[in-house]
């Protein structure tokens, strides 16, 4: 992705002229494209009726891209309003959990998603940690002894929320598919910026927001079913969409809308559909290596700042383009308000986000920032510099 492309994704993206833009690990800039997008349906429904403006086409250009990013069929693609309500669904559908039953998570587990198994937990099954490598990330060898018949579940965040660290995701699937245990992933911080096939993962369950790499709407979120495993969930809420009246009763559908509901925003729908467009268009691979080109080079400046500390996992060249680090002297909820004042966006997680990880590694908070392809050098000085002189100030 050369200077010349990543101008012209700039120009088409309006908050590139307004704010220096860290923070697409929560949620990415739109483009104009994706903001018509929403707004030419929503004027549809505005002049023509919302129901009768409920264009079909939209949701199938949706479900087509979605498949296509992940090489998957659209029939495995379902749409929610959330990556966290996708996730619980399926893991909803899983049960009913019985005592002695395992689950088999990594450390790094995000906190929607233990919010969920909790129940689990209370119905009597057992929740056990897979212990870490050297580097950080779940170790696959330490998995495969933990594996028994009991195993109901495994359950692994790729790319966690607090740092750039990329776990094995296609090594823990082949495992999995190997003994036959039902395997989840949570991506949310991989779609639109690692590349993703769900065949090559062998998973079962996938989950990503459209608003954060792949730059869509908030309030969208896609849910990968792999059409084999599609029987063995059972949704806990049925409508008259995923649960359609046949005649003589109402039939769980055959694919993955059984975790879709009657009523949706076409406009989101809309604005996804073009954003997953744009991503499948740029290529991941493409996208991948100049968010690791940046990402690179932004963590070794980092080190050089007195007071910095870097708090990533995982094998240094291997690495997201999520960055997180604390600064002495500096609560990380408000340095993202103080650089936030000077026109620069990053995040900053609590312990909530990953709380075992985070426990763990006796962090209360990190300050995190990530890197899309939008992102320049320019910005990526003006964030150093910024940097700098609050680190000089130490924390007034």
């Amino acid at each position: 992705m050369n200077r010349a492309e990543v101008a012209r994704l700039r120009a088409a993206t309006p908050g590139c002229a307004s704010v220096i833009h860290f923070n697409h690990a929560g949620a990415s800039l739109p483009s104009q494209a994706t903001l018509d997008a929403v707004l030419a349906q929503l004027q549809r429904e505005a002049l023509g009726g919302p129901m009768e403006a409920a264009d079909q086409t939209i949701q199938a250009r949706a479900r087509t891209a979605a498949a296509t990013l992940l090489n998957a069929v659209p029939e495995a693609m379902a749409f929610a309003s959330s990556g966290s309500a996708a996730w619980g669904m399926a893991f909803n559908a899983l049960g009913p959990w019985q005592s002695g039953d395992r689950i088999l998570i990594g450390r790094h587990e995000w906190g929607g998603n233990l919010a969920c198994i909790a129940r689990a937990v209370g119905a009597g099954a057992q929740l056990e940690v897979i212990p870490c490598d050297e580097s950080g990330a779940v170790s696959v060898t330490a998995l495969e002894q933990m594996i028994d018949p009991k195993v109901k579940l495994i359950a692994l965040t790729w790319l966690p929320a607090n740092g750039g660290l990329i776990n094995p995701a296609e090594a823990i699937g082949a495992l999995a598919r190997q003994h036959g245990i039902p395997y989840f992933i949570d991506a949310g911080q991989a779609l639109g910026q690692l590349p993703c096939d769900v065949e090559a993962l062998n998973c079962d369950v996938l989950k990503g927001a459209g608003r954060k790499f792949l730059r869509g709407p908030r309030g969208t979120a896609l849910l990968y079913i792999r059409p084999e495993f599609m029987q063995r969930l059972q949704p806990t809420q049925l409508d008259v969409l995923s649960a359609p009246w046949d005649g003589e009763s109402f039939a769980l559908r055959s694919d993955a809308r059984r975790f879709e509901t009657s009523e949706v925003s076409v406009a989101l729908l809309a604005g996804l559909a073009n954003a997953l467009e744009e991503c499948n268009g740029l290529g991941l691979a493409n996208i991948r290596q100049r968010i690791d080109s940046l990402s690179q080079g932004l963590r070794e400046r980092l080190t050089r700042i007195p007071g910095l500390t870097l708090h990533n996992l995982g094998p240094t060249d291997q690495q997201s383009g999520l960055i997180a680090f604390t600064l002495k002297g500096w609560d990380s909820a408000w340095l993202k308000q103080r650089l936030a004042r000077r026109g620069i966006n990053i995040g900053a997680n609590s312990v909530a986000y990953t709380p075992l990880d985070m426990q763990a590694r006796g962090l209360e908070s990190i300050a995190r920032i990530a890197v899309s392809y939008l992102n320049t050098e320019e910005e990526i000085e003006l964030l150093l510099s910024s940097l700098r002189k609050l680190a000089d100030n130490g924390g007034v």
